[in-house]
């Protein structure tokens, strides 16, 4: 796996082998390969001289962590009870429609993945959704679909 290996040794080397810079390193990792596989993970704790365990219990702890190969778009749908009460369900509905999938699944040409995240900071503007690191609020299921337009 030496792609990882490189990105790993990338990202030790811009933010040091401290346990506190832990996150920035599993968070450039993930970009780079759009989740974190256990290679990397393991590839990780040899680099900062930290256990397995100990990285992969952060990695899994974010939710934005991924630990399985998503598409290359990410949509992350706040679920919050304020974004529900606002139509977030009408917003998965048509989001479902558009890409042919359900909620958790990757497009067969792993062009997108639909995501729930607990919380995405946008609730005041709910619904709200991420495209990778695009933030879409005051959603309806028209705004939602066309904001794909972007990514196909």
């Amino acid at each position: 796996m030496q792609g990882s290996e490189n990105i790993v040794r990338k990202a030790v080397r811009k933010y040091g082998k401290g346990r506190e810079n832990l996150l920035p390193i599993l968070q450039m990792v993930r970009k780079e390969h759009n989740y974190l596989s256990e290679d990397q993970l393991r590839e990780i704790a040899t680099e900062m001289d930290l256990s397995s365990a100990d990285v992969y219990g952060v990695a899994t702890f974010y939710s934005f962590m991924d630990m399985q190969p998503k598409g290359k778009n990410i949509i992350r749908i706040c679920k919050t009870i304020t974004c529900f009460m606002k139509g977030k369900d009408s917003i998965v509905s048509a989001l479902e429609d558009a890409l042919g999938i359900k909620m958790g699944e990757t497009t067969p040409d792993r062009k997108f993945s639909l995501l729930e995240a607990n919380c995405i900071g946008w609730c005041h503007k709910g619904p709200a959704m991420l495209i990778n690191d695009k933030v879409y609020t005051e959603l309806t299921p028209e705004k939602a679909v066309q904001a794909l337009d972007e990514y196909m």
